[in-house]
């Protein structure tokens, strides 16, 4: 991956691959400010240190399929999240 993109409920990984019909409760779960998906898409792209030069691909991690699997249990992390946040809130404190 390079630089994924969302649209809607769709997250384009790559060329290949699109991630579709995402529940939108996935994108409700909040980490300062900014759903865990957005995270997930802003951080982990290929990017050049301005100082060093050095390069940081996170697809040098377990052969490629790090980020697909972080982002898949990212989504599945954030809708159980937000399942058990909603009954949490259902419940009366003593």
């Amino acid at each position: 991956v390079t630089k994924m993109k969302k649209l809607g409920n769709d997250i384009f990984y790559n060329q290949n691959i699109t991630i579709k019909n995402i529940p939108s409760k996935a994108f409700e779960y909040k980490i300062n400010g900014k759903s865990a998906i957005d995270w997930i898409i802003d951080r982990y792209q290929i990017s050049i240190d301005k100082k060093s030069l050095i390069e940081n691909n996170p697809n040098d991690y377990q052969g490629g399929k790090y980020i697909y699997e972080l982002l898949l249990k990212i989504i599945d992390l954030s809708i159980k999240s937000v399942d058990l946040i909603n009954e949490i809130s259902k419940m009366e404190c003593e």
